[in-house]
């Protein structure tokens, strides 16, 4: 026989049990035996890191001693900006404040007027006794 038709053959009947097991399954219904998604694959194993390199006690304070020198000149070159004068507590001249009072002294008289004209409050004297029960 020729490798070829052997390879369609085998194919064929992969496909064809392929099929039949998903029949089955979903007969059973066990649905949680279907793998979904992408095949799981074996996870590799990340290279392995050579080992931390340190400083040593004299070479971090060699670091120290340059970075503070760095510093120092940085600080020394470097002009401190004019502080801001302090602002003191903004005040409303009494102009405004009068503009403010009496607009709101117009908002509440409006207000008393709406009030007054939705339910008018009768006086004592006009209230008439309800009659008792008997």
């Amino acid at each position: 026989m020729d490798t070829r038709k052997i390879l369609a053959d085998l194919v064929g009947e992969r496909n064809r049990i392929a099929r039949a097991i998903a029949a089955l399954e979903v007969l059973d219904s066990t649905e949680a035996s279907v793998p979904r998604g992408r095949p799981a694959t074996i996870a590799k194993a990340a290279p392995k890191q050579p080992g931390k390199r340190g400083l040593t006690p004299a070479g971090r304070k060699r670091l120290s001693a340059l970075m503070t020198a760095r510093w120092a000149e940085r600080r020394k070159g470097a002009t401190k900006p004019a502080p801001k004068p302090a602002r003191g507590r903004r005040r409303m001249s009494a102009a405004a404040r009068k503009k403010i009072a009496d607009a709101q002294r117009a908002r509440w008289a409006a207000q008393k007027k709406a009030a007054a004209k939705k339910a008018p409050v009768a006086k004592k004297d006009e209230a008439v006794a309800a009659p008792k029960a008997e």
